[in-house]
């Protein structure tokens, strides 16, 4: 499910910065950033407030640095979610509906591996969650991590194909530690992948991005998860 909790925090944005480039990624504007001649890529999937947020760009130059071709598609299409602007959600996220976006990133993903990538990761936030299982049920990717999945379901989960992480809040109403001790469930029944899922206590939905950056208590929560997610791509994609 998607509720009022993918839209609280929505981070303040100026002007788009980083260290990398605007360019075009398999039909899509897209920010990408690190080592071109990388022979493994991580495509970030954003949450609703899309692919400008600078705690999201941080995250992207994070993972670039690491030594990974990194890749954060607009798959809003020059429209994500701005509370001042949508006053329904419901009906904006109807018009960007993750399924769609899931068909996109296929596309994404392929121009990745036509840069003579051999392994791709793939991280979904909130709504991009819903976008990378969708990957996650090919043998297109090798490894994915979900941070405060939305929309996720346990048949999703069943279908999983490659290493799987989930990083999840105590304080979620979108999908509770309940819902998530069921997908380590299913995915500890599949000895052909490998899988980690870790849920954080006195955080709420969305703190690995729409943390607040003059808050050292929750930076640091934040960068815990943040390098849970790349000791998982080290482990999985080098």
């Amino acid at each position: 499910m998607a509720g009022s909790q993918c839209c609280e925090n929505p981070p303040s944005l100026g002007s788009a910065s980083g260290s990398g480039s605007d360019e075009v990624v398999g039909g899509l504007k897209a920010y990408v950033a690190g080592p071109a001649d990388s022979k493994a890529a991580v495509l970030l999937v954003s949450d609703v407030f899309g692919c400008e947020a600078p705690n999201l760009r941080k995250l992207a130059d994070r993972v670039a640095a690491a030594g990974f071709y990194t890749v954060v598609p607009d798959f809003f299409h020059g429209d994500p979610f701005r509370p001042e602007k949508h006053l329904d959600f419901q009906g904006w996220r109807k018009l960007h509906a993750p399924d769609k976006a899931s068909v996109e990133a296929k596309t994404v993903v392929a121009a990745i591996k036509s840069k003579g990538i051999s392994s791709i990761g793939t991280v979904g936030i909130c709504w991009g969650a819903k976008v990378i299982v969708e990957l996650a049920k090919t043998y297109e990717i090798q490894a994915a991590v979900m941070f405060h999945p939305s929309s996720v379901t346990l048949e999703d989960i069943k279908e999983v194909k490659c290493h799987m992480s989930i990083l999840g809040a105590e304080i979620d109403q979108v999908t509770p530690p309940e819902l998530v001790k069921q997908f380590e469930e299913a995915l500890s029944a599949k000895s052909e992948i490998d899988s980690f899922v870790k849920i954080f206590p006195a955080v709420a939905h969305g703190w690995t991005v729409r943390y607040d950056i003059d808050d050292e208590t929750a930076v640091q929560k934040a960068e815990e998860a943040h390098g849970d997610m790349l000791d998982w791509f080290t482990k999985h994609l080098k």
